[in-house]
């Protein structure tokens, strides 16, 4: 049985709840934490199922400040998060992102690309001759040329994951296995959660990172998310013609994105507005072969003669209003706080979201203002606007 009383309760043990848990410890040592994960295998986790991006592009300044925090953040990762000898190993491969552009999106893209570079961040506006010449595979006939951030790249998202976890708990955060099974209240008061093994944890603030499961914990305190769990599905694949050396994460217009893995293999995704929602990690190859392979083929013509190895499945937690992460305190529900609706970027986001987070709960000066984010914006109905979604 554990002690049953506690100052913060996190809901959810990911990347976000781990980030978190590492910054309020770190802020102050005395808080008695606990961080509730029903499945500390990360079997389903997000993160660990994503392809592990992490980059500048966006086109919503404060987006763009979070990912340059956490570029500042990851540089440093292993000697930040070491614990006694063991330091965390994430693998940072600055591979850069390559986001094409044809004419529908040139005006948006000039616009994120000026305020990406007043914001002083490294980024090339790439012509079609660059890209052909830089990548000799790909025929961007058709397209303006694209936007490339040089910095960008993909890490080892689990390796992050445990070392926040790992730091977190050698700052004295209990992480307790268990599944939440209701947001308990008192009047308009968070006063805890309860478990599936009937067990009651007290606390005055509760923090919902349940990733694709938000929606479902938040119900339980009568919020309504509008937050679904969308099956996004990643495919491997080893094509006949090898590239010369790593190819970046490359976005066409249409949403179709890939880059190279290790051991010479492609990394193919793509988001459709018919992805299912639901629980569901099972992977279809018809996807692939029917409605990918010809759009890559298209674009890299010596695609066209490859095999595919396997496939895999995850879940994003798609904020439906606007796409965007909804952070802070509920306005109806005091010490109820959310950190939820990442919509495939809350890897790349909990550093400066972990940050955040336990600047509000503990009453401090937030370093960077991300108060845009805030949820009044779902009651109120205001969408943000960013472009940048993958």
């Amino acid at each position: 049985m554990h002690s049953d009383s506690y100052d913060v309760i996190i809901v959810g043990g990911g990347i976000m709840g781990c980030a978190i848990a590492y910054y309020l410890s770190h802020f102050d040592q005395k808080l008695k934490m606990a961080v509730i994960e029903r499945d500390p295998t990360y079997t389903y986790a997000s993160s660990t199922l994503s392809m592990a991006n992490i980059r500048i592009q966006f086109s919503l300044k404060q987006n763009v400040q979070v990912s340059l925090y956490a570029f500042e953040r990851l540089e440093k990762f292993g000697e930040e998060m070491q614990v006694h000898d063991d330091r965390p190993e994430i693998g940072f491969h600055r591979e850069g992102n390559l986001f094409l552009v044809n004419a529908a999106g040139e005006t948006a893209a000039r616009k994120a690309f000026k305020m990406q570079q007043d914001l002083g961040c490294p980024i090339e506006w790439w012509s079609n001759e660059t890209i052909k010449k830089t990548y000799p595979l790909y025929d961007p006939t058709g397209l303006l040329g694209g936007t490339f951030g040089p910095q960008d790249g993909h890490l080892d998202a689990y390796a992050v994951l445990m070392g926040y976890k790992a730091k977190a708990k050698s700052q004295g955060v209990s992480f307790i296995k268990g599944d939440v099974t209701k947001i308990l209240k008192q009047s308009k008061q968070v006063s805890g959660v309860e478990l599936a093994s009937g067990e009651r944890l007290s606390g005055p603030i509760v923090i919902n990172c349940a990733g694709a499961w938000a929606a479902d914990v938040a119900k339980t305190a009568q919020v309504s998310l509008p937050i679904d769990p969308v099956k996004r599905q990643v495919f491997t694949l080893i094509p006949a013609v090898k590239p010369e050396g790593p190819l970046p994460l490359t976005i066409l217009p249409s949403g179709l994105y890939f880059r190279t893995e290790t051991g010479g293999l492609i990394l193919l995704g793509k988001s459709l507005d018919e992805d299912p929602v639901g629980y569901d990690f099972s992977w279809d190859d018809k996807r692939f072969t029917e409605l990918l392979w010809p759009e890559l083929a298209e674009f890299v013509p010596a695609f066209d003669t490859l095999k595919l190895m396997r496939g895999w499945a995850g879940l994003y937690a798609m904020n439906r209003l606007d796409q965007n992460a909804i952070l802070g305190e509920w306005p109806e529900l005091k010490g109820f706080y959310l950190a939820n609706g990442f919509s495939g970027h809350g890897l790349q986001q909990a550093p400066a979201v972990g940050r955040y987070l336990a600047e509000l709960i503990l009453g401090r000066k937030p370093v960077l203002d991300l108060s845009i984010f805030r949820p009044e914006r779902i009651l109120e109905n205001k969408p943000l606007n960013e472009d940048g979604i993958v």
